[in-house]
């Protein structure tokens, strides 16, 4: 009886303290350049140009169509959801870098969106269409019935 008291307790034991030493990470989904804001930081308005840009971040996600002296680059970070929110992914960072240069390649001006600041944007509702977005007569019913089959009851 004592012996296997005694594994007893040296079962809780080993449990507690691989409890307490173990580093409990949560899972994270990144997506574009780690640690954006911190790099973000390091460019000095004025006196950077874009080899600098090109050197500290990396190439750029996006240039704009218009002004070649327009970079994006953007940060997304995905971690799972509480047990309670059924494991769904949280949105726990999403920064957009956005920069601009002068003609001669120095770094004009800088902006960094935080996952706050992108909600206060306004975008439009309105939706462009075309002949090859539409549907048939027949796909159109037939995606509707789909979606009646499928809806929740």
């Amino acid at each position: 009886m004592a012996f296997r008291l005694k594994y007893h307790f040296s079962f809780l034991y080993l449990f507690f303290a691989i409890l307490t030493n173990c580093q409990f990470k949560e899972s994270t989904n990144t997506h574009g350049i780690l640690f954006l804001e911190n790099r973000a930081n390091k460019l000095i308005v004025k006196k950077s140009n874009k080899n600098d840009v090109i050197n500290i971040i990396g190439q750029p996600h996006t240039k704009s169509i218009n002004n070649e002296n327009e970079w994006i680059y953007i940060e997304r970070v995905l971690t799972k959801g509480e047990y309670h929110k059924l494991g769904r992914n949280i949105l726990k960072s999403n920064n957009v870098l956005y920069l601009v240069f002068d003609k001669y390649g120095v770094l004009e001006n800088k902006k960094l969106f935080k996952k706050d600041d992108l909600k206060k944007i306004a975008f439009s509702d309105k939706e462009t269409t075309n002949d090859l977005t539409k549907k048939s007569f027949i796909e159109g019913l037939f995606s509707s019935l789909k979606a009646k089959m499928y809806r929740r009851k």
